[in-house]
């Protein structure tokens, strides 16, 4: 009896010890993913990777089942394939919301039927229901491929606000755009993420609406968020007044035409203190916008502490430019040649000639 326990408990042990232990062990369809930044939307696809071992995949229905029969693909291996979005997309066109997605796929020749489904978190796509778990059908075609032995999914293209993604298998490859609409994105975004530690980074305040300025969206709400920017926010905590934040607010209240509070927020610069780099990054913004007046009286006061500052005279000159004092603009372009490195003194004679001719042109400048 004893010697029966004895094997009964020591076979028990190595039962037990065989079955569970925490090793990576390697694996016919290992585990990959791949993660896209899109806009500010997030798009990943985890997935098993299955290797093609001379089998001919797109024909042998063991590998990848047609039409449906008896069921779909699992676009991988083992688990579904799931695609998740962290905002609302589109597929080829086609609105989907943000979310986590089961991603199979029904081949059938060189047509393919790509399904969104939930839930995300089938064994392979046995239990799938196609007509009730399935929340978008996109139909696509299949382009040749340079050969993959391994599935893998890639991104083959991508811009600002779509990329194309692709699984490529053997000498094939099934692509599919993902786009967002940037702006509502972006925006919807960053109202959630200017809470938090954001709330009291006045730059991040200041980015979004400069964002919202170069993009020509949400200007009202930017023009909120450059004045937290500058004023901070509870009991005005966090609030930082520099000649970045007040340049974004100056052109949104342009882009606005609000002219009266423009006019106002100008009045500011006279008793800011200034360093070169502030000075050059202010000059820009008001010549952008026509405030030549304003330029000058911000450059003589930026030149009276840098005396040898060849960009404030060349932003000086140009202001005189437009207003249209010749001796004053040259005055200032001779200084700016003395001061100028070598090599800008080729564009800088370029500029003179140009304004000789009446057809200088400030770059960005307000039509």
């Amino acid at each position: 009896m004893r010697n029966i326990f004895t094997v009964l408990i020591l076979g028990l042990g190595f039962s037990l010890s065989a079955q569970f232990h925490s090793l990576t062990m390697p694996k016919a369809s290992p585990e990959a993913s791949l993660r896209q930044q899109v806009g500010v939307t997030f798009v990943e696809i985890n997935y098993h990777s299955p290797a093609s071992r001379g089998r001919n995949v797109w024909t042998n229905s063991r590998v990848i089942p047609q039409n449906a029969e008896p069921i779909p693909w699992r676009a991988g291996a083992n688990m579904n394939t799931t695609i998740s979005f962290d905002s609302d997309v589109e597929i080829n066109g086609q609105a989907l919301a943000a979310g986590s997605y089961g991603f199979h796929i029904i081949p059938n020749g060189h047509s393919h039927t790509l399904l969104f489904a939930q839930p995300d978190n089938l064994w392979g796509s046995y239990y799938l229901d196609v007509e009730n778990q399935v929340v978008l059908k996109v139909e696509v075609q299949d382009t040749s491929s340079a050969f993959n032995e391994y599935l893998n999914y890639v991104v083959i293209d991508r811009d600002q606000n779509s990329a194309v993604f692709a699984l490529k298998w053997e000498d094939r490859m099934i692509p599919f755009t993902v786009s967002v609409d940037l702006n509502k994105t972006t925006v919807e975004k960053w109202r959630y993420e200017l809470n938090g530690e954001n709330t009291y980074q006045w730059e991040a305040w200041n980015d979004a609406a400069a964002w919202c300025l170069r993009n020509n969206t949400n200007l009202d709400e930017a023009l909120g968020w450059v004045n937290r920017s500058i004023n901070g926010g509870y009991g005005g905590f966090a609030g930082h007044l520099s000649f970045r934040n007040l340049s974004t607010k100056l052109e949104i209240l342009d882009a606005l035409a609000k002219h009266d509070e423009l006019a106002e927020n100008l009045e500011l610069l006279q008793d800011m203190s200034f360093d070169a780099d502030d000075a050059h990054y202010m000059g820009a913004t008001l010549l952008k916008l026509k405030q030549d007046k304003s330029t000058v009286k911000l450059m003589e006061k930026g030149l009276a502490d840098n005396p040898g500052d060849w960009g404030m005279y060349l932003y000086l000159g140009i202001a005189h430019y437009y207003l249209g004092a010749e001796d004053a603009r040259d005055e200032a372009l001779e200084s700016c040649s003395e001061n100028c490195p070598e090599g800008f003194k080729p564009r800088l004679k370029a500029i003179q000639k140009q304004m000789e001719n009446g057809e200088y042109e400030y770059p960005q400048r307000k039509a």
